[in-house]
């Protein structure tokens, strides 16, 4: 291994390219410490710079056949910044998604608001029964079917303003209903 120490940058890139593990260790060896330092300064945190270090190692062993590497120490000085930029704009994002999802309120339906919940629906629907017909299929046409007033009126031979009409008038209806049952409640 002492050998090994006495070679040049461009030597032990040429012995990588061929799966050297001492020529790989020996350039671990050489700039670690170095590499450590950069991603430490930036992120203030051992784990990370650590990880960091470990991430550029890796990805140029795995790269060793591909890459051509001109001059070595700067190569893995670039790497460690831009890994280390990676980090940072991913906990970033992480801190933004957070700080979103806690300001958004989980809404949670408990069993007894579900059931009251399928209570008022069940009134509502019993109310539109009892409207008048024209009115009620009116309001069948616009709220279940999703129809026009237009549409309405043509399907109806009817003016559009009666359409209008009958659906305030359904509404107006549902409103009053519905303010006395929360009024209920209450």
């Amino acid at each position: 291994m002492k050998e090994y120490q006495s070679y040049n940058n461009e030597t032990l890139l040429v012995l990588l390219s061929e799966s050297n593990e001492k020529a790989f260790t020996e350039i671990y060896s050489r700039f670690w410490k170095k590499l450590f330092v950069i991603a430490y300064n930036r992120l203030k945190e051992n784990q990370a710079a650590e990880d960091i270090v470990h991430d550029v190692f890796a990805s140029l062993w795995v790269n060793r056949c591909k890459v051509e590497i001109e001059f070595l120490e700067n190569y893995l000085a670039t790497a460690t910044k831009y890994m280390v930029l990676v980090r940072i704009k991913r906990k970033e994002r992480e801190r933004i998604y957070n700080n979103a999802t806690q300001k958004i309120p989980a809404v949670e339906l408990s069993i007894e608001s579900s059931l009251d919940y399928k209570h008022i629906l069940e009134i509502v629907k019993n109310e539109v029964e009892k409207l008048p017909e024209r009115c009620r299929l009116i309001f069948k046409y616009s709220r279940n079917d999703g129809m026009p007033v237009k549409h309405i009126a043509k399907e109806l031979s009817i003016s559009p303003k009666t359409v209008e009409n009958q659906l305030n008038k359904a509404i107006k209806h549902l409103k009053l209903v519905t303010k006395t049952f929360f009024s209920f409640f209450l």
